[in-house]
């Protein structure tokens, strides 16, 4: 019975986080269309910075602490190959959130040079890695 609470807990906070890392590259999209100090702008610093606090972060938390008590509660997947390749693609979402952390703080200090075109591509990267997590999860192709 815990380890389906644990399993329900890792997907709630998996939905959380990936809702915020589809949501957040749509957010610097329209943030480019802003005067720097503008009050939109002001606006979307402020969007931004609660969205990555408040949901992204706690979630990206979440996810890790109840994926690793999954793998504790099942030691035996550490030799099967999806799980590594899983892990590989979760480390990859995290690296993005990384980068999506530095982009939120490049707009909060008005220091933003990358174009709309750049956020519109990098919304795409937590989908594909997405895709990839689910499939080794569900399909466990090795």
């Amino acid at each position: 019975m815990l380890y389906d609470w644990i399993k329900a807990l890792h997907v709630i906070s998996i939905i959380a986080w990936m809702a915020g890392m589809l949501y957040l590259p749509r957010l610097f999209v329209y943030h480019c269309e802003t005067a720097p100090g503008s009050d939109s702008s002001e606006r979307f610093k402020v969007m931004e910075r609660r969205l990555m606090r408040a949901i992204m972060n706690p979630a990206m938390i979440a996810s890790f602490v109840f994926g690793i008590a999954l793998i504790a509660l099942n030691p035996g997947w550490m030799s099967q190959g999806w799980l590594h390749a899983k892990i590989l693609f979760v480390l990859g979402l995290a690296a993005v959130h990384g980068m999506m952390s530095r982009w939120r703080k490049d707009f909060e200090a008005d220091r933003n040079t990358r174009p709309q075109r750049f956020f519109r591509i990098m919304n795409e990267v937590p989908t594909l890695l997405m895709i990839g997590i689910v499939i080794f999860v569900i399909v466990k192709p090795f």
